[in-house]
């Protein structure tokens, strides 16, 4: 089993930053890959940003150039700096771990308000 927590969410002001971390705790040895997700009101949940456990990074076409994903292996922890926010940004953000089975874990979410 793996548990992830995440924060860092919060309300900003449009062009802000905000960044998110996820930490996670259990069996992280059997997490391939690690990703951000997003929900935003009445709509479906995308993808945001991956990376894989070798660092490979994929992002959304609308997050290239403002968000960076990376992670930290000694803390068991994955982030999302996100920079340049617009309020189509708004949603609530999810963490998710991607394990070598195929198994997907999935953290509680944080909201992100994106204020013109």
């Amino acid at each position: 089993q793996v548990q992830l927590v995440e924060s860092g969410g919060g309300l900003v002001q449009a062009g802000g930053s905000l960044r998110l971390s996820c930490a996670a705790s259990g069996s992280t040895f059997s997490i391939n890959r690690f990703g951000w997700y997003r929900q935003a009101p009445g709509k479906q949940r995308e993808l945001v940003a991956a990376i894989s456990s070798g660092t490979i990074t994929n992002y959304a076409d609308s997050v290239k150039g403002r968000f960076t994903i990376s992670r930290d292996n000694a803390k068991n922890t994955v982030y999302l700096q996100m920079n340049s926010l617009k309020p189509e940004d708004t949603a609530v953000y999810y963490c998710n771990a991607n394990a070598w089975t195929g198994h997907d874990y999935w953290g509680q979410g944080t909201q992100v308000t994106v204020s013109s």
